[in-house]
């Protein structure tokens, strides 16, 4: 049966927030108002993840997540800073990447509001494009150079560790820290006897995806000299893959692992990506069933619902005339439990038509051409920055790949919109050699021109 509320209009109904949480969020609000910009990112990425999602202010009806309500305070500190002083809300410029984020988030809205014509949708997307894109502006107004980027993974690590340990007290105690305060279950999930740890997050598949694809930047941030922070984090990040006890989670950390691997053949992904696209359309003449079925093969924990994930995508796919203009309002009749959206290109398709599915696709690939170009533009004068631009690649892959087995949700939403800020910023850049001594330095230039 689909949740109650699950399009919009549910929730809770009065104020849900434990004290402590109370005073997280406005000790948040007073650093993140009063700090310097180069220390925002602390407080902002602290409050966001590190509170259980479930908590919630709940004002004339419209729901208040706390991490909403951090990114109103992010929202208004640009405004102030806009306002107040001459630095640079964007520096480099709006480029393609930040055009593309735009577009997809008003698309998204508009098409689900199209689709229901009732003021519930209305209040709903307003809160998702406060979300989506205002989650997205306030990150790349953080990450404005490549100094940002690294000390925002330094406390991804940081976000890790303390995840890490919870889950795996999880697995011990069969207690969750982080539902003690409420919001989320105070239980862990158990399926097939196997305990799925989710700590902050709002439910294990949404944690094990976060510890997977941040894995590379921490690989990367050990090409800056910083081994003992990546060690920590990279281990970390393997405890949350592996105590979520989801196969989804546990593909993304191999499709991360395997991507950094593809390193020493970088010039040629070409070839590879075409050879891979005629395997499966090899595949898919010669299989008795279509070649998503794939999908059903996989399970890597044995308590698995890849069949599940089969027929969603494969009644995506069969009922394409029904949801392609808007998305459809009864897509969870067309099998069980097809209301759970457990792939994201699935997700918006069905919620928010072809065109909000195709320009989220559009923000995938021109975000791997942005990296090509960029490590192009490097050439060989610049080896240690052209391997960190390939860990974000390899982060990327890992996104693409897990978004064929969840949507991203709560917290984990966020990193996603941190990922594509840390690569528009690490790609709007260019090599300048300077004299005596021999070396090179990084600095801002002009939006380039993508190619794929």
């Amino acid at each position: 049966m689909e949740p109650k509320g699950l399009r919009f209009g549910g929730g809770a109904a009065e104020t849900a927030i434990h004290p402590a949480v109370a005073v997280a969020v406005i000790v948040a609000a007073a650093l993140i108002l009063l700090l310097p910009r180069k220390r925002l990112y602390l407080p902002f990425l602290l409050a966001t993840f590190l509170i259980p999602f479930g908590e919630v202010v709940v004002v004339g009806g419209v729901h208040f997540l706390t991490p909403r309500i951090v990114i109103l305070l992010g929202l208004i500190r640009i405004l102030i800073s806009r306002f107040s002083s001459k630095e640079q809300t964007l520096p480099g410029g709006f480029n393609l990447v930040d055009k593309l984020v735009v577009f997809w988030s008003v698309t998204y809205g508009l098409a689900f509001i199209f689709l229901y014509l009732e003021w519930g949708a209305v209040v709903n997307r307003v809160g998702v494009l406060l979300d989506s894109l205002g989650g997205y502006m306030v990150i790349r107004y953080l990450i404005q150079d490549l100094n940002d980027v690294y000390r925002y993974i330094k406390v991804f690590a940081l976000i890790a560790v303390v995840m890490a340990v919870c889950m795996m007290n999880e697995q011990y105690t069969h207690r969750n820290v982080f539902g003690e305060i409420g919001g989320e279950r105070s239980v862990p999930e158990m399926r097939n006897g196997r305990v799925r740890s989710q700590a902050a997050f709002h439910h294990p598949l949404l944690a094990g995806g976060f510890g997977a694809t941040i894995v590379p930047l921490f690989v990367g941030l050990w090409s800056r000299k910083k081994e003992k922070i990546a060690i920590i984090g990279m281990a970390a990040s393997v405890v949350i893959t592996v105590t979520s006890a989801e196969s989804t989670t546990l593909l993304a950390l191999m499709a991360a692992l395997l991507g950094l691997c593809l390193w020493p053949i970088r010039r040629h992904m070409r070839a590879i990506r075409w050879g891979i696209a005629a395997a499966l359309l090899g595949l898919h003449m010669v299989m008795k069933a279509p070649v998503w079925a794939l999908i059903e093969r996989i399970d890597l924990t044995g308590s698995s619902t890849s069949y599940d994930r089969f027929i969603l995508l494969d009644n995506f796919i069969r009922h394409f005339g029904d949801w392609w203009l808007f998305g459809a309002k009864d897509y969870n009749t067309w099998g069980l439990d097809m209301w759970d959206l457990c792939n994201q290109y699935v997700a918006y398709g069905e919620t928010g038509g072809l065109a909000t599915l195709v320009l989220f696709i559009a923000i995938i690939v021109f975000s791997f051409a942005a990296i090509k170009k960029a490590r192009r533009r490097l050439g060989t004068r610049e080896r240690q920055q052209e391997w960190f631009l390939w860990c974000l690649w390899a982060a990327l892959f890992s996104n693409m790949v897990i978004y064929f087995g969840l949507g991203w949700d709560d917290q984990t939403e966020l990193a996603w919109y941190s990922l594509l800020a840390m690569i528009s910023v690490a790609t709007i850049i260019k090599v300048v050699s300077i004299p005596a001594p021999a070396e090179s330095r990084i600095v801002a230039e002009p939006e380039p021109a993508f190619s794929i």
